[in-house]
């Protein structure tokens, strides 16, 4: 049974390849700018695991892999609610997917108050299913589940609204890479199934030979796989959408490297076409540095860095998609984060988590609109603004490692002694992560305070004067009697140039 409906060529029917102006190489494609100034000014997006994952609402977005190992929390959930595997598969959550409540517009109108200036869904996770209207796969969001081009609804908002569009892309993990392998031998391994989403299971969908459940399950072949399913949804969705960020998580690795440089030659010489700038986000070291974004995931860099980067975070303490008893972080620990991201040469995406009928849950909602009210006075100190010549100063100090210490990162409590910095122009941003108690002492201004004079100092959103004056541990700003802000306050310095 063939699915697939769209060109698999590496290019456009019609399409001169001697014209394009990429090659499906890293030198050539090194010409590609990696962060265009759009996508530095922007500061922060926002993007959802939403998905037939979310229907049984337990665990987190990796339940369609979990559910099927023995010994996990899911397998005994699993058991415990639908039954055997062998009976209620991944693929028979699919009808209860049915997004009920999606309201595109609505959703997009909040991203919007929240601050976000590029949105976008997980167009596909590691599970294999669509969020579009494709023709690559029948198991997508028209044919199956919600009946709706989630994707493309969203796109159009998003444009209305004036926002950039993001897709990411998890689905390198969807092949089944196990084929033939000792299943008990397998299932002994501290880690079984690797490099594979789904476990290799006798009488399971996983390893069915069904000619529809394969493309769910990516029991394909690996070179039909690699040109009709990995490269040809990422046409579609290039084609169909014209996204403005391809994000891609990890496991690009286990991509062939010619399909990953066809991919981003097509992407890239598809905006060409549309006059458009784009970004290409990378994890890990999957792609190069050198014409793409590095991304962290649920971390970030410790110091400040002449490459702009990203860190996608999501608005909980836990799973990335919507479980039962989700706990949803405060708007103020993300605007701290959010300020220390964007002083160091960041960008946040931001992960929410809606429920399978569509809601996005209140309490997300109010972080999300409380991260909006904050950048809706202050951001000015974050929106186009560039590192200063230090990201800041303060006693809290992030990890190295990345990825490998997210527990640590979670657990990280900005203070009021901790202070950021962006500028924009003649004006320096200090802000405060937290309400000061005393007397804010500014010490890396001593680093400029014989080559610049300043102006004025003004807190902003307050109309008090301030008064500051030089110590020998830098500037010393008076603040208020009442704060302006818990979350963060923000000192507008404005310098003028000595001649």
């Amino acid at each position: 049974m063939i699915f697939a409906g769209v060109l698999l060529s590496g290019c456009q029917e019609g399409d001169n390849r001697h014209d394009m102006l990429y090659a499906e190489n890293w030198e050539s494609l090194e010409k590609h700018q990696a962060a265009p100034e759009w996508f530095r000014n922007a500061k922060l997006g926002i993007y959802f695991h939403w998905g037939v994952y979310t229907v049984p609402a337990f665990g987190s977005e990796w339940y369609p892999r979990q559910m099927y190992l023995p010994g996990t929390r899911e397998n005994a959930h699993h058991l415990e609610m639908y039954g055997p595997v062998e009976n209620f598969n991944y693929h028979d959550f699919v009808p209860e997917f049915k997004a009920e409540h999606f309201d595109p517009k609505a959703w997009v109108q909040l991203f919007q108050k929240a601050g976000a200036r590029f949105i976008g869904p997980v167009a596909e996770h590691h599970d294999g299913f669509s969020m579009w209207a494709s023709r690559v796969t029948p198991w997508n969001s028209m044919n199956e589940g919600p009946h709706r081009d989630v994707a493309g609804e969203l796109a159009s908002e998003a444009r209305q609204h004036g926002l950039k569009f993001i897709t990411t892309f998890h689905h390198a993990r969807n092949l089944q890479r196990y084929r033939g392998v000792n299943q008990e031998e397998e299932l002994a391994k501290p880690n079984p199934y690797p490099n594979s989403h789904y476990p290799f299971l006798a009488g399971t969908g996983p390893a069915s030979d069904d000619d529809k459940l394969k493309y769910l399950y990516g029991n394909i072949p690996e070179e039909q796989w690699l040109e009709e399913v990995w490269l040809g949804k990422l046409k579609e969705v290039v084609d169909n959408y014209q996204p403005d960020i391809m994000w891609f998580d990890s496991w690009l690795d286990q991509i062939p490297e010619i399909y990953r440089q066809r991919f981003c030659a097509y992407y890239l010489n598809q905006a060409a076409a549309w006059d458009k700038e784009v970004v290409l986000v990378r994890k890990q070291d999957d792609l190069p540095l050198s014409f793409t974004i590095d991304d962290f995931e649920k971390s970030r860099k410790s110091q400040m860095d002449t490459a702009v980067w990203m860190t996608d975070e999501t608005i909980s303490t836990g799973s990335w998609c919507y479980t039962e008893g989700l706990q949803i972080k405060p708007a103020a620990e993300l605007i701290r984060v959010l300020i220390d991201i964007v002083s160091k040469n960041g960008v946040l995406l931001l992960n929410i988590s809606p429920r399978a009928d569509g809601i996005i849950p209140d309490d997300q909602q109010e972080t999300l609109l409380g991260i909006g009210a904050w950048l809706e006075r202050y951001g000015e100190a974050i929106y186009e603004t560039r590192p200063w010549i230090t990201y800041g100063e303060g006693p809290t100090v992030e990890p190295e490692g990345g990825f490998a210490e997210h527990q640590a990162f979670l657990k990280i409590r900005y203070t009021n002694q901790d202070i950021r910095y962006t500028t924009k122009g003649r004006n320096l941003y200090a802000m405060v992560l937290g309400a000061p108690a005393d007397t804010v002492h500014l010490t890396a201004l001593n680093k400029i305070r014989t080559t610049k004079n300043i102006e004025q100092i003004e807190l902003m959103g307050s109309q008090e004067p301030v008064t500051w004056e030089w110590s020998d541990n830098g500037l010393k700003i008076s603040i208020p009697p009442h704060p302006v802000d818990t979350a963060a306050i923000v000192y507008r310095i404005v310098f003028h140039e000595k001649q």
